[in-house]
Parts: structure tokens; C-alpha cells; sequence
């Protein structure tokens, strides 16, 4: 949000998306709710094969169709596209399924019509946030692909998995993203966290008694978007991935080739198997140790020489 826009008086233009894709029990409450708090409501149906699209047109939605179902990430895509050809100031995104509670979007947008940050995380773990009974393993499995994600940004967000967000203008025209799959909630906050966008997260609450919830299943998203933050891990901080793992079989073959030195009796040929071991294990591990050192080191080499020579970071 331009501070010059606040100051004119010049009242900003605020959108709400949401990605839908079979949702036509829910969507006509969740795009009259939504409403009540935003200028305009975009519905990209990704495929749907019932009602949906009909029923958020009928109650007030610009509705972008897909032919086919692209994936979440495939409709913020579409819906990033329309919300900058109309013009918005400021984006908010909420699910179809009525998992979000539409009184909740003024809090989302309060730090961007102020101009203070430029992408707010609606929280389910901050002081103030939570969801009406959530499944132990669910708020297990968001830890852990938490936690995975933090480490690969330097950042400390409590709910990298959350699909309530929003969007500065400045936000909007920036990121960038190619993943097509629910992967695009860690992909965003990276692309934001190396644009040097201002991200906040504010308290919210989430419903998981709806209708029909996510068409993910826990255990398939969970898989798919860890494998990628463990994947992004590994790009920005090999040493980490692979020589603290490199270290511990170092370590493992070391002692096991003293364990071994130390009670060799009687015949030799009963101690060569897990000599070999040791060996194979402890050259495993130096190996996995001067990988991540050497692609540590080419990676803080490159990252040099691109904003020496271009400028670019």
C-alpha cells in the first residue's frame, strides 16, 4: 500500500480471491460473507464438474474458470493475474470450504491498509489464533514442515501452511512462483523472504468441521510439501543437510573401527566384514561432509559474483 494513497485520501481497492474446485455447498455463504469486508470477490474454478462456478456468480464473484484442475498453485496463479488486472491495492486469500472466518479478513488487511508490511499469515499458532478441533497429527505434521522451512530462510514464521494470507500491491506486482501443488505455500514465502517483502502473521482461527474439507489428503500434502522444503534446504544450506549427516556416520565408522581395534583376537578374517563397514561408512560420511562444504562455499561464491556483477540479490 502506497502511504501516498492514504494520505490523498484515495480509498484503496481491496480484493479477496479464493481458489475453488468443487465447492458448491459452501460458496455462496463463503462469497457473501467475504463481501461484507472486501470490493470484490474472485472465485477461480479450477475444474470443477458441479455447480460452483454458477452459484459464486450468481452471489457477487468474478469467476476466472479453468477447463481443467491445474492444482492450488495453478489457480493463485490465475487468481495474482486478475487481482492486478483489477487494479487491487491489496489481495486476501481464503479458502472456498468456509475454513476461514470472513470477520478475520480486516485483521489481515489492517498491517497492509497501513502500510507497514507487505504479506500477513493469518496464524493458528501465534497468541490469539487456533482451529476448532484439529486433528493432533495435522498440527504435528505443520510443525514439522514449519520448522523444516524456517531453517532453509532464517525467518521464524509459525504457520507456514496457513492459505489465509495477504497481499500488498507491491507484493502482487513481485512474486513469482512455478510450483502447481500445495508445495506454492513455501515457495511464496521464500520468493517474498529473498524480495525483501515485510511479512507479519496476525491470530486467526480455522474450522475444520466444514462440509468437505481440503481435497488433499493430510498425509499426501504433508508428503509434498516437506519433500520441497527439504529440497530448498538443501539448496541454500548443504553443510547443514549434508555435513551434520556426514559427520554422524564419520563419527559412526570412527567408533565402530575402534571398537573393533580394540577387541581384535584370535583370527583376522572374523573382523574384516565390519572393518569394511567402518571404512565404507566413515568414508561415506567425509564424503558427505566435503560435498556440502564445497557446495556451501560455491554457493556464497555465485551469490557474490551475481550482486558484484549484476547487481541482482
Amino acid at each position: 500500500m502506497k502511504d501516498g494513497d492514504s494520505q490523498r485520501g484515495v480509498k484503496p481497492i481491496v480484493i479477496a480471491g479464493m481458489p475453488m474446485y468443487n465447492e458448491e455447498e459452501t460458496i455462496g455463504t463463503v462469497v457473501t460473507m467475504t463481501l461484507k469486508h472486501v470490493d470484490a470477490v474472485i472465485c477461480v474454478d479450477d475444474g470443477s464438474s458441479d455447480s460452483s462456478a454458477r452459484i459464486a456468480e450468481a452471489c457477487g464473484a468474478v469467476v476466472v474458470r479453468h477447463r481443467i484442475n491445474r492444482g492450488y498453485g495453478g489457480a493463485l496463479k490465475s487468481l495474482f493475474i486478475k487481482a492486478r488486472e483489477m487494479g487491487a491495492d491489496a489481495l486476501v486469500v481464503l479458502d472456498s470450504d468456509g475454513q476461514h472466518e470472513a470477520a478475520d479478513i480486516p485483521k489481515l488487511l489492517e498491517p497492509i491498509i497501513n502500510g507497514d508490511d507487505d504479506f500477513v499469515i493469518g496464524s493458528r499458532f501465534i497468541e490469539g489464533g487456533g482451529g476448532t478441533d484439529m486433528p493432533a497429527y495435522r498440527r504435528l505434521g505443520i510443525k514439522v514442515i514449519t520448522a523444516a522451512s524456517n531453517l532453509s530462510r532464517d525467518i521464524s514464521i509459525k504457520d507456514t501452511q496457513s492459505g489465509f494470507r495477504a497481499f500488498s500491491k507491491r507484493a502482487l506486482d513481485v512474486l513469482r512462483f512455478d510450483s502447481e501443488g500445495m508445495e506454492l505455500s513455501l515457495e511464496m514465502l521464500e520468493d517474498a523472504h529473498e524480495k525483501q517483502l515485510s511479512i507479519t502473521e496476525v491470530p486467526t482461527m480455522v474450522r475444520y468441521d466444514v462440509p468437505k474439507g481440503s481435497n488433499f489428503t493430510a498425509v499426501s500434502h504433508g508428503f509434498t510439501v516437506l519433500s520441497w522444503a527439504l529440497i530448498s534446504l538443501s539448496h541454500k544450506k548443504p553443510i547443514l543437510v549434508l555435513g551434520i549427516p556426514g559427520l554422524g556416520l564419520f563419527a559412526a565408522g570412527a567408533a565402530m573401527g575402534l571398537n573393533l581395534a580394540q577387541n581384535v583376537t584370535g583370527q583376522l578374517d572374523n573382523y574384516i566384514g565390519p572393518g569394511l563397514s567402518a571404512v565404507w561408512i566413515g568414508v561415506l560420511g567425509l564424503s558427505l561432509m566435503a560435498t556440502g562444504l564445497v557446495l556451501q562455499s560455491a554457493r556464497g561464491f555465485l551469490r557474490h559474483l551475481i550482486i558484484r556483477e549484476f547487481g541482482l540479490d
